[in-house]
């Protein structure tokens, strides 16, 4: 996903991110936060009569002083000290603006970044199957960073720096002659677009840059992720080289970004050179033609030096501030991204039940041209263990997604306790289910952690019985750290078993009405699939269970095998009964039990060469 993508409307497209971060900054029912933006407003406003007054009193002083004749000390230090306290307020109050403001900004930050977590927990899983999680983190964290900056600067840089201009204009035409506002304007107005015109121009080497930046970290993250991948087929050089075409690419673009910024700056140089030299000419003439006075001469420059400052500022402020905006818009944009399965307005939750599940003429489709599931139909009694079987691509995993409600089925229903699911909420049908998936995916923290994970609330003893209930109790107290070992990022630092035990006790640990276990014990050994096997039948006795299973031997013991072929069940009955048939069951255990028979021969082999 690009941040930023050159066909923008750039207009339309900033003044609409505007007006989507605007009732952020004024949230309804939120008095406090209100009356904070009032507060730093009126803030504003004294600060700004503060800096234009004064130059007015730097004149005075000046005029005083530079009369020639004698002058009362208490009118100068008067004067002074009303110059000391208008700077102080200033300053003073400029501060107390970033005193209230700074509490709106942070709550407008935290909201939208918030909403956008929010938001994207709620995409369907097809959404977070096609995303690329570099570049998705990146887009969330500038545009986070772009609100702020557009805070900081925009509301109180650009927008009070232009009304000070006005404000300026204004007080040189009073004091002297329109032609010295024309002038001021003009300067300003042609430094504005001029600035404008060129960083517009330049904003292509910034997007550059940027896409080639998020292009090389989401490769640099996509990499690490993947760190024995890489390492298994010796493709450390490989990653690098990509890696490193995207960071070339980002030089080129950063070097021709530099360079544009240098003739920004000579061509803003010129402009405010020309302006100074301008009003300050027609400033001597009117001292040198009496019409006016040294204070007066004082005051113009004060002016401009006050108004020129800012604007060698506004360069680089408006350029960020248009990345700013586009950053901002990449991340609304994902608040844009359309929930695939939502809730019913007047959904309820999930009645509580006993756990029957019934799937209905279910028919599923990822796309149009390739259907998965083509009118299953079978039922899960409450108390019962029903095992789904078949080749891979059959359907099965697609079965326990629906159940969830990953994705919505196309065609009939899938229900619980009789309701169907998309008629109640999605957090409380996936609260009455439990399961423990084939690819098991920890959280980069401890062990307690992921298996609390399960029931965050629960005690300490419950999450060590869990742990018990899953064989992992003492390889954890094994650990130097116990409970609060840390299992590294994805959990590279447990092997596969050890990683579908914790699974297994997190999911233990949840004690939902429903379990769906997909190839829950694919990752472990004969001897400790065993002892989780019997575990298993313990925790979920009573409880309504479904089992995707590819071991047939972990499966004899369920009240009803389905065999699916080509997302139809084409078999179903209990294990003797499918063996009796010589049908497509008993064909997937003869091979199975081949197989084992194969893996087992050499070790026979090699028992009767040591006892010979």
């Amino acid at each position: 996903m690009s941040a930023h993508a050159d066909t923008r409307p750039e207009a339309k497209g900033d003044w609409n991110t505007i007006r989507t971060l605007m009732p952020y900054l004024w949230p309804p029912g939120q008095t406090g936060i209100r009356a904070r933006v009032v507060a730093a407003v009126l803030c504003l406003v004294i600060a700004k009569l503060a800096t234009v007054y004064v130059p007015i009193l730097y004149k005075d002083a000046v005029d005083l002083i530079s009369d020639g004749s004698d002058f009362a000390i208490t009118a100068l230090i008067g004067i002074v000290v009303g110059y000391g306290l208008l700077r102080v307020a200033q300053q003073a109050f400029g501060e107390f603006r970033e005193f209230f403001f700074a509490r709106v900004a942070q709550r407008a930050i935290r909201t939208v970044a918030l909403k956008t977590f929010r938001h994207l927990h709620a995409l369907s899983l097809r959404f977070h199957m096609d995303r690329q999680t570099g570049g998705l983190s990146r887009a969330i964290e500038r545009g986070v960073k772009g609100i702020e900056f557009l805070l900081s600067f925009m509301l109180f840089s650009i927008l009070p720096t232009l009304i000070e201009i006005a404000m300026v204009c204004g007080i040189l035409w009073y004091f002297f002659d329109v032609w010295y506002a024309v002038v001021t304007f003009v300067t300003i107005a042609g430094y504005i677009a001029f600035t404008m015109f060129v960083t517009e121009w330049r904003l292509k080497f910034r997007r550059r840059m940027n896409e080639q930046d998020q292009t090389a970290n989401t490769r640099a993250v996509d990499s690490l992720l993947n760190f024995e991948t890489v390492k298994y087929f010796g493709n450390e050089q490989h990653e690098a080289d990509r890696y490193d075409g995207s960071l070339r690419r980002y030089e080129d673009a950063a070097v021709a970004s530099r360079s544009s910024l240098s003739l920004l700056n000579v061509g803003q140089g010129f402009i405010i050179a020309g302006g100074l030299i301008a009003l300050m000419s027609m400033a001597g003439y009117g001292v040198k033609a009496g019409a006016m006075s040294v204070g007066d001469f004082v005051m113009v420059n004060t002016y401009l030096i006050q108004l020129f400052l800012p604007l060698n500022f506004l360069g680089f402020v408006y350029r960020e501030m248009k990345q700013s905006l586009a950053d901002m818009e990449a991340m609304f944009r994902l608040l844009d991204v359309r929930r695939e399965v939502a809730d019913k307005p007047d959904a309820a939750a999930l009645g509580q039940g006993p756990g029957r599940v019934d799937f209905e003429d279910v028919r599923f489709a990822y796309r149009e041209d390739r259907q998965i599931l083509q009118g299953i139909s079978f039922s899960v009694e409450p108390g019962q263990t029903v095992a789904i079987v078949g080749p891979s691509g059959a359907g099965k995993s697609t079965i326990s997604r629906l159940l969830f409600r990953f994705y919505d089925v196309t065609g009939g229903a899938v229900r619980i306790d009789g309701e169907d699911i998309r008629d109640v909420t999605q957090q409380s049908v996936r609260a009455a289910l439990g399961i423990v998936p084939q690819d098991t995916v920890l959280f980069n923290d401890t062990i307690y952690y992921n298996i609390a994970y399960g029931r965050p609330g629960a005690s300490p003893s419950e999450v060590e019985a869990a742990a018990r209930h899953a064989s992992i109790h003492d390889f954890i107290m094994s650990l130097p750290d116990g409970y609060q070992s840390a299992v590294g990022e994805r959990g590279l630092k447990l092997s596969g078993g050890e990683k579908q035990r914790v699974a297994i006790a997190r999911t233990i640990l949840k004690e939902p009405r429903i379990y769906v276990f997909d190839e829950a014990t694919s990752a472990l050994d004969s001897h400790t699939e065993r002892a989780i096997q019997q575990s298993l039948r313990e925790v979920s006795r009573g409880r309504t269970t479904l089992v995707i299973a590819h071991r047939l031997s972990t499966i004899v013991d369920a009240d009803q095998i389905l065999v699916l072929e080509a997302g139809r069940i084409v078999e179903r009955g209990r294990h003797g009964e499918l063996l009796s048939r010589d049908g497509a069951y008993a064909a997937m255990w003869r091979r199975q039990q081949e197989t084992r028979e194969d893996e087992a021969a050499p070790t026979r082999t090699e028992e009767v060469v040591a006892t010979g």
